[in-house]
Formats: structure tokens, sequence, C-alpha cells
């Protein structure tokens, strides 16, 4: 099992602006609401690593929004445990974690629009997150609200 999945069990994710695969492979993002998706990905970092020097670094999180995608599973978005916390994530249709982005800057997201295999997350302080939600390291270009 790896470090995400563990995290997921219990709900929480770590407090660090980032992307998180099931599988463990995890991204630093940088959040830029100029960006045509609201986020830049970074290089890979070892969730492991991090985790064993300070496992007290996450946050729980609790949805707010929620996109049913039938077999396919559902998106979900929402907040953290502190008030400028904000979580989008891809789960299975029995809400295991397929990816999850964490921002602590963002606010909670509270909306999500989908249009095919692209959504928009907004939070509630007015900023978008635009994704592939097959792979959200893919650039969506376009879809963000006006």
């Amino acid at each position: 099992m790896t470090a995400i999945q563990k995290l997921w069990e219990d709900f929480e994710l770590p407090i660090r602006d980032a992307l998180h695969f099931n599988d463990g492979r995890s991204y630093d993002l940088d959040l830029d609401p100029d960006a045509p998706t609201g986020f830049h990905v970074l290089p890979p970092f070892d969730l492991e690593g991090t985790l064993r020097n300070d496992p007290s670094w996450t946050s729980s999180v609790d949805g707010l929004a929620e996109v049913d995608l039938g077999r396919e599973g559902l998106l979900w978005g929402g907040e953290g445990s502190y008030g400028s916390e904000g979580f989008i994530a891809r789960l299975t249709a029995d809400r295991a974690l397929v990816w999850a982005i964490f921002f602590t800057e963002s606010n909670p997201f509270d909306r999500i629009q989908l249009s095919n295999k692209r959504a928009t997350f907004s939070s509630t302080s007015g900023i978008d997150i635009a994704v592939d939600i097959d792979d959200p390291r893919t650039p969506v270009i376009g879809i963000l609200p006006s």
C-alpha cells in the first residue's frame, strides 16, 4: 500500500501544494490563477520520505461538491482542516483514490463543471482549476469559465 493510499483511508492529504496518484507518484504544484489550468506541474517528489520526516503534516479533507461519473467513479472537491485549504480528487465508484490535488491557499472547492473528460473546479475565493480527469498533468486549454 502506498503512502497516499494509507492517508486516503482516513481522508487525509499532505499539507503541500501537490498532485498525488494512487500508485504513489507525487508532483509539486504551483498554484497560478493566471495559468490556463490555474496551476503548473513541477517535478515529482518522494512522498514516503516527506512523511517519514514529518508524519503529522497532513490535513483531513471533507467534500463540498461531487460529480457522479457512473461506473467510472466520481469527482470530488472540498476543504481541508484549515480555512485556506482546498482539494480536488477523482475517486473510483467505491471512493478509492485515483488522484488528488491539494492546495494550501486556494480556499475550499465547492463547484465542479464537467465537459467530456475535462473538469473545472471552482473555489470559494474564485480560483478555477481545470484538469483532464484521466490525468491532471495533461494541459487543458480554453475550458475555464469566463
